[in-house]
């Protein structure tokens, strides 16, 4: 293995930006990675800003990701980044993680994918042409007792799954907070900058990536109903949706972020002919597993009975909590691992390879523009198309 932290460059992540220092406290935790240089805003004073407050050098801050790209190529191989982690809005995803590959370079990419499905496409293709590692930070994914979770389905301990419901429920644009100077509604919110849905394309994605994630099973059609909710809002902030999926199983994926008082309790519950699971995120260290003959099991975070993609996850003896940064963190420890083999000609354990990458990203963009053609369609069900 790589005797060495991962080289990690950052491309967004500046003033204003609470999903930068997410990523980069997910990045540093396990001491597999360090930043070493950054384009941190568009703006290249707020770039220099935020690099001082990192305690970078100047030299490795940048005004643009295309001077960050040129520059790091051009420093020996002993000193360049070994991948960038690009946490700008949606609009502004594409591009860099192409130039970014193009040039050697492994990326990690905030979701939702791209701007797009088309990009999507072409990110994939990208991806397959340049022979590097691609993690897509579907965050929830990365809990211990979603893996154990989706062992446990894998098992066919629940039986044939007849039915899956998967919920994300938000408050905070309740009111049209974009209209405020609110960084993170305006983007959010704005359709040259989100693209074609705002909460299905904001949170519904996590959601549908979990449905699918822990089944193992794929969307094949969907019936959907997308709101605005708020008055003067461009995009959706409210939707309900039907799934069929590949094995015959129906399931309800239902997002929200004009419910007063929720803030991202996203839960799963999936349910086969022999017994079910029930997970949500404000009790994330806990799963609950269901039978029809006997009491519910309540199955715990950092138990000696999990499995070992769960313990592989985990850092904390059980009755410490692990959460949200942890759960991102594994992603980035999993990305960071696969790179390290990958440079040392070793190969990776089947656990490290445990992270969302460019399939997830293209479903989830097909997702997206699969729904809001549903929601403008007088068809009961379309096909899910990639």
């Amino acid at each position: 293995m790589l005797n060495r932290k991962l080289r990690m460059g950052m491309i967004g992540g500046g003033p204003g930006s609470f999903i930068g220092a997410i990523h980069r406290i997910a990045a540093n935790m396990d001491g597999e990675i360090e930043l070493v240089c950054g384009a941190f805003s568009s703006d290249a004073e707020k770039s220099k800003q935020t690099g001082a407050s990192l305690y970078l050098p100047p030299e490795r801050v940048y005004g643009s990701y295309k001077e960050m790209i040129r520059r790091e190529t051009e420093l020996p191989a002993n000193e360049r980044m070994d991948f960038v982690s690009i946490v700008t809005p949606n609009h502004l995803h594409f591009e860099p993680a192409k130039l970014a590959l193009e040039n050697g370079f492994h990326v990690v990419l905030d979701k939702p994918m791209t701007f797009n499905l088309a990009e999507a496409k072409d990110l994939q293709s990208i991806v397959a042409k340049s022979g590097k590692y691609f993690c897509l930070t579907h965050t929830y994914t990365g809990y211990p007792l979603l893996k154990e979770a989706r062992q446990q389905v894998l098992s066919g301990k629940f039986g044939n799954i007849k039915k899956i419901y998967v919920e994300y429920p938000q408050g905070w644009l309740s009111t049209l907070l974009e209209s405020s100077d609110n960084k993170q509604a305006d983007w959010r919110t704005d359709p040259t900058k989100s693209g074609a849905s705002g909460a299905i394309g904001d949170i519904g994605t996590h959601a549908f990536n979990m449905a699918e994630y822990v089944t193992g099973l794929k969307v094949t059609k969907l019936c959907a109903d997308l709101n605005i909710v708020v008055e003067g809002r461009k995009l959706d902030d409210d939707g309900s949706v039907l799934l069929k999926f590949n094995n015959g199983a129906s399931g309800i994926l239902f997002v929200t972020q004009v419910a007063p008082g929720e803030d991202n309790n996203i839960r799963l519950r999936v349910f086969g002919d022999k017994g079910g699971l029930d997970w949500s995120h404000s009790d994330a260290n806990t799963l609950y597993i269901k039978w029809p003959d006997k009491p519910t099991e309540i199955w715990r975070a950092g138990e000696s009975y999990l499995g070992a993609y769960a313990k592989h996850n985990s850092r904390t003896p059980a009755g410490h909590p692990e959460g949200y940064l942890e759960a991102f963190a594994n992603h980035y420890r999993n990305f960071a691992l696969s790179v390290k083999a990958q440079m040392t000609g070793e190969k990776p354990k089947e656990e490290w390879l445990d992270f969302p990458g460019i399939e997830d990203g293209v479903r989830g963009m097909a997702f997206i523009e699969t729904v809001v053609k549903s929601s403008l369609s007088d068809k009961k069900f379309i096909d899910f198309e990639i």
